[in-house]
């Protein structure tokens, strides 16, 4: 019996598109190296970019994109000015979508705001697809697995006393989240390691231990911690250099047998592309509000997995659980609780894994609490 394809849902088309700028306050300022080094001051909010697309057939798909200290309003003036290139478009093109929004921006370039500001729209178009095919968005790309190992971040921070760090560890384990990273970058160098030393006696040697030093060391600092923190067999050192240093990244690769692991402030696949190309990193860690989208995530998963990269994704876990469980190579996905407020639905975490919903799409809803927070809102419509 031969299919007749539904000529009506093909021929759909997008109606409306409501893009909102929302601030999600933090329960506690957060401090990293950065703050200790005098270069930004405590975290004390998120904003976010949110973007909700309406079809003329009635199906619906929301996407996000985020900003921490500053370009919370950039991302969002950007975003008003190029959205309406998508108006009366079919949602499903979306690969000639982003294309399009992309060119309607070209003069601010390819990266950075431009490419933060389509995600959110990006994002919400491979929700709505999903949605449409009544299935999780890893499925619908193409799962390598439902559940995907996870480490914890949020506990770690350096605002944190040594006793808060080892109490939010031991609560991550419990809760079954399977890794524990520690952020360091101190000026004193001795902290970092009497604090490092003192988590990994805590969780014991058989759960995986990260450290973050958000940029912070140059590279002869880099080297040396690198070799002391060997004896502590860390599952990676995170942003040990400069973001942009894929030389100095590459040499300590290189240099040392704790693996590597950076990418996360980088806003372009053409800027990873040259860590792939120095080999400068072990584990990729690309963001992908920060990179364009879901659009440009896919595009820096084929690269990495031909590099061999393991891949384990920055923030932002409600999005990027669905991309690492179609990554051939098991990768990781950070736990951030955050970002709850903004949802009614939880991710679940059981034996070291945050498990993928089985809810279509994203698997997400706003909460009052999100539109509470929303403070400028727009909607643009055919």
């Amino acid at each position: 019996m031969t299919h007749t394809p539904d000529a009506t849902r093909s021929a759909d088309s997008i109606r409306s598109i409501e893009l909102s700028k929302l601030r999600l306050p933090l329960a506690t300022p957060i401090s990293d190296a950065k703050v200790f080094t005098g270069r930004q001051k405590p975290m004390t909010e998120v904003v976010f970019l949110i973007a909700e697309i309406q079809t003329a057939q009635g199906f619906s798909g929301h996407g996000f994109s985020y900003s921490k200290r500053a370009g919370g309003a950039a991302q969002y003036a950007h975003a008003r000015e190029v959205a309406e290139a998508a108006l009366g478009e079919d949602p499903n093109d979306i690969q000639k979508l982003y294309s399009k929004l992309l060119w309607a921006g070209a003069s601010v370039g390819r990266s950075g705001v431009a490419t933060q500001a389509l995600a959110a729209l990006d994002i919400a178009l491979y929700d709505l697809k999903a949605k449409r095919a009544g299935l999780p968005l890893s499925k619908l790309l193409g799962a390598h697995r439902d559940s995907v190992r996870t480490y914890n971040t949020s506990g770690g921070f350096l605002n944190a006393s040594l006793d808060e760090v080892r109490e939010r560890a031991t609560q991550s384990i419990a809760e079954g989240i399977g890794g524990i990273k520690v952020k360091v970058g101190l000026p004193d160098t001795a902290e970092d390691l009497r604090r490092v030393r003192a988590v990994r006696e805590h969780i014991g040697a058989s759960v995986p231990l990260m450290v973050d030093a958000n940029q912070q060391w140059d590279r002869a600092t880099a080297l040396r911690m690198g070799r002391r923190f060997e004896e502590l067999d860390l599952a990676w050192i995170e942003e040990p250099l400069d973001a942009y240093d894929a030389e100095g990244h590459a040499d300590l690769a290189r240099a040392l047998d704790t693996p590597i692991a950076t990418g996360e402030m980088l806003a372009s696949v053409a800027e990873h592309r040259q860590l792939i190309a120095a080999r400068a990193c072990d584990i990729i860690q690309p963001d992908a509000p920060r990179i364009g989208g879901i659009t440009n995530f896919l595009r820096l998963m084929t690269l990495a997995d031909e590099a061999g990269l393991d891949l384990a994704p920055h923030f932002a876990m409600e999005i990027h659980l669905h991309l690492a469980a179609c990554y051939p190579r098991e990768p990781w996905v950070e736990h951030f609780d955050w970002l709850d407020p903004l949802f009614e639905e939880r991710l679940e975490t059981r034996d070291g894994r945050m498990l993928v919903p089985d809810r279509p799409g994203l698997g997400f809803t706003f909460s009052e609490q999100a539109r509470a927070w929303t403070t400028e809102s727009v909607t643009l419509t055919v």
